[in-house]
């Protein structure tokens, strides 16, 4: 997991590090209020699991209702 927050790509995911920020704060709340994990726990702790989720396309910012322009993607080489 660390390897993951190392690199800029879960940044580029979402927009920047606010947005990231904001999006795991969000997602932890939801898991402390009950919300299922979308990806094993394997003993890890919410914030590994949103991490997990977020690098794994399973959760995102919704672009369209939060009014936020989504970033540009990022090419790949």
């Amino acid at each position: 997991m660390n390897e993951i927050l190392k690199s800029d790509d879960i940044v580029a995911k979402v927009g920047g590090r606010f947005k990231l920020a904001a999006l795991i704060q969000r997602r932890i709340s939801q898991l402390l209020d009950g919300a299922r994990p979308l990806v094993e726990r394997n003993g890890r702790s919410d914030f590994e699991v949103v991490i997990d989720e977020i690098a794994t396309d399973k959760i995102s910012i919704d672009w369209e209702r939060s009014g936020i322009k989504a970033p540009a993607k990022s090419r790949k080489n």
